[in-house]
């Protein structure tokens, strides 16, 4: 175990503490003179280069609140340049302790797996079980599927759709006794294309019912080019609030940027209301310059209920892991005054 990043000094909201026995997440106060409902933390980026000895980068990986403090899934990519999972604890959700050797699964009858390549993780507690989702090789890229109770024991269940596919996105409840899993239907390739499917389950074997969610395009060149799912859905009394990312096509590759949307909470593939302009484009230079320059990819966001405070984790250049802050209350009225659906 290793701490990989320097002492980084960030208020954490103290005063606001989500509930007995769950650490504070990161927040900075929006800076003066900032007019954006979406700011970065001072301290970006928190993971860079060389995080570990086997590992060359960290970036695209899931958070969420555990034990007092914060477990991670994180994306390694080793310097032979292919990813795999590795798991990470902290206490404050900056300053990370992340374990040396990949996470190791057995699949439902308890015997020992090995992934070829895992990336792009999502982590989502529903009822007593932690699930995570990745892009899996079967073969080709589709989406994995697994689960932990205590994060020591990590079991691989059965691939949930059909290559190719990427982005899968497991809401925090089930809605009438049935699972709802996002994704964004793909090919092999660096995919030209993509928009987003819901898909329903009873058993998180079966799946079915498969309904649009969201197209790519609109007025906005900044996601005409595909779109995907980002960190799990937050539940508000709005409706379930989504960040997603959205990528443009240039004369000089693709652009990766950070949308919201708010999807009604009986039917999820319904979208209430949809960002017409990027909440967060790449601009500083962790975001610009790095193995995939022009990249912000949200995997996470931690969530305090009572405060309305949101923390977004998002991958920068394929290179960096980095925070970005919003509120609630202030993120769903700039959603619903500047809607394109």
């Amino acid at each position: 175990m290793e701490t990989t990043s320097t002492a980084i000094e960030t208020h954490l909201g103290l005063e606001n503490p989500q509930a007995p026995g769950f650490a504070p997440i990161p927040w900075e106060p929006k800076p003066e003179g900032c007019e954006d409902v979406m700011w970065r933390f001072s301290g970006n980026p928190i993971l860079t280069w060389n995080p570990i000895p086997r590992g060359a980068r960290i970036f695209n990986s899931a958070v969420i609140p555990y034990e007092g403090g914060f477990i991670g899934i994180l994306r390694v990519d080793y310097k032979n340049g292919r990813p795999q999972l590795h798991l990470a604890r902290s206490e404050d959700a900056v300053k990370w302790d992340i374990e040396h050797e990949m996470i190791q699964w057995e699949n439902e009858a308890g015997e020992p797996i090995q992934n070829s390549y895992a990336y792009d993780p999502r982590l989502c507690k529903i009822e007593d079980t932690y699930y995570i989702t990745w892009c899996d090789d079967f073969p080709g890229a589709s989406i994995g599927m697994g689960y932990t109770k205590d994060f020591k024991t990590f079991v691989k269940a059965e691939n949930p759709l059909m290559p190719f596919n990427r982005n899968g996105v497991l809401f925090p409840r089930k809605k009438n006794g049935e699972y709802m899993l996002l994704s964004r239907p793909s090919d092999s390739g660096h995919t030209p294309f993509g928009e987003i499917i819901l898909s329903h389950s009873k058993d998180l074997t079966y799946w079915g019912k498969h309904r649009h969610v969201m197209k790519n395009g609109g007025s906005g060149w900044w996601q005409g080019a595909k779109i995907g799912a980002g960190s799990i859905p937050i539940e508000t009394s709005e409706g379930w609030l989504l960040f997603y990312h959205g990528v443009s096509h240039t004369c000089n590759g693709y652009v990766y940027s950070i949308g919201a949307a708010i999807l009604d909470l009986d039917e999820p593939w319904k979208v209430l209301w949809r960002t017409r302009d990027y909440l967060l484009t790449p601009e500083k230079e962790y975001e610009t310059v790095g193995f995939v320059p022009n990249v912000a990819f949200p995997c996470a966001a931690l969530y305090e209920e009572d405060s309305g405070r949101i923390a977004v984790y998002y991958g920068a250049a394929d290179t960096n892991t980095a925070i970005a802050f919003c509120q609630r209350d202030e993120l769903i009225d700039y959603i619903k005054s500047n809607s394109e659906v």
